[in-house]
Parts: C-alpha cells; structure tokens; sequence
C-alpha cells in the first residue's frame, strides 16, 4: 500500500506514517490496534504481541549505548530481550552469550576496520551485559549448536582458548542452555559457510533470524527465510551430539590445550 493510501485509511498525515514506519516515533498500544483493524489484521495473537511491545515504554539497558555503538548491534539486545526462545548454529565463534572477556578480546581484535581501544572496550562491556539474559528470571532457553571448528579456532592464543573452552562448559550447565557440538566426524552441514541466530518472538509472525556478515548484522523476517533456518537448525541439531556427549567432547578438546 502506498504511503498516501495508508494515510487515507488511518485518517492521518503521510508523514506520521513515515515517521512510525522508520521508528523516528513510538507507537502507542492503541494505535498498533486501530491501525490492525484497519488493515484487516486477522491474527489476533500477533496483534496482542505488537501491542505488548508498544506498551514498553521507557529505558531499557541497551539505550546508553545508543551513539556509541551502531544500531544494528543495540537491535541484537532488544532482539534477545524479547525472544522468548534462541536457537543458533556457531562454525568459527563460539556463543556470544558464552564468551569469557579475554576471548571477546581477541574476536573484536580482527575486526575490519580496526575498533579503536575505547570502542573495543566498549563492544566487551556491550556483550558482557548482554549476557545476563542468561540468568534473568524470565530468560529464554537457548540452544547452541557449535561446529568443532569453533572449539579449536584459538582467538588469543591457547591459554586464552583453554579459559574459553572452561566458560563454555560452565554455561552449558544451566538449566536454560543446551550446548551441543557439531563434530568434524558429522560430515557437511547446510548453511556451513556462515553463523545464525533464530529468535522466536511471542508469536512465529514476530520470528526473526540474525545473521553476521563481514560488513556488520542483518535480520530476517520474511516467512521464506524463516521457513528455510528453520530447517537448517533443524538438520544441524541431527547431526549434532547431545548434551552430556557435547560436554565431554568440550572437555576431550580442553584436556589438549
């Protein structure tokens, strides 16, 4: 629908329509609704969610990074806050939400371009926080299906990576985390050439997929690209080992370093 043609059927201006569409303003609970029936929305569920959304008005955390970091790594933690459940394949980094500091380090080290001291100490300070959600009392259970390779790539060297490889095991013994390897022995998996985050929303319409690229973060929402990282974690989780095998395995490749 055009902007026009959307401002004619809410009975407002194009521009309050840009402005909502580009996050400039907020949007009230109410008017996520009238603008649903508008539109004839017919999932109440979703609309329900959006609405929920709306009505967190307010700080978060996340807002004091705004301007200091860019905003699609600020969107990763108002992504995680409101999942109500994360599902994600790792090849080369081990979990951002299961990283030790001095391994934060060393991934932010290779960043292209080079972070400047204050910002790579910011970007640690950002993830650091951002792993809390692991213990908040309304966190989301998190699935991580790590590839062998991410276990024996040492970013900083192997006293870094064997402190590393300890923290992974520490968090994988939380009961809302599930850490499960891939090993080198499992052969090919899809999607092999690149990580993803699945976040599921209150409702599937409200699903969105995080991806890292080297040029920085991209979401997806479309239902096709749902559909199709669905079944990709859905045929690396098979070739995955369980839990308790995951762990030993953490362990066999730790009593190395």
């Amino acid at each position: 629908m055009s902007l026009t043609a959307a401002a004619t059927l809410h009975g407002v201006d194009k521009t309050t329509i840009s402005n909502s569409e580009s996050a400039r303003f907020g949007v009230s609970p109410d008017r996520v609704r009238v603008w649903a029936a508008n539109f004839a929305c017919p999932d109440p569920a979703y609309v329900d969610a959006l609405a929920a959304m709306a009505g967190e008005r307010g700080s978060h955390w996340w807002d004091e990074y705004r301007g200091a970091l860019s905003a699609p790594v600020i969107d990763i933690a108002e992504l995680e806050h409101h999942a109500v459940a994360l599902r994600s394949s790792l090849i080369l980094h081990l979990p951002g939400l299961l990283q030790e500091p001095d391994y934060m380090r060393a991934v932010f080290e290779e960043a292209v371009p080079a972070l400047s001291p204050e910002l790579l100490d910011r970007n640690i300070e950002f993830r650091r926080a951002r792993q809390r959600i692991l213990d908040a009392p309304a966190g989301p259970p998190c699935d991580f299906l790590v590839h062998e390779s991410a276990l024996r790539v040492a970013f900083g060297g192997r006293q870094v990576m064997a402190r590393q490889l300890a923290y992974l095991l520490k968090g994988s013994e939380r009961e809302n985390v599930r850490v499960r390897v891939i090993p080198f022995a499992a052969g090919g998996i899809p999607n092999a050439g690149s990580s993803a985050v699945y976040a599921e929303g209150p409702v599937p319409a409200l699903d969105t997929v995080q991806i890292d690229v080297p040029h920085g973060t991209i979401f997806c929402h479309a239902e096709a690209d749902l559909v199709r990282y669905r079944h990709v974690l859905g045929r690396v989780e098979q070739r995955s080992l369980d839990p308790g095998a995951s762990q030993d395995f953490i362990r066999a490749v730790l009593r190395e370093m």
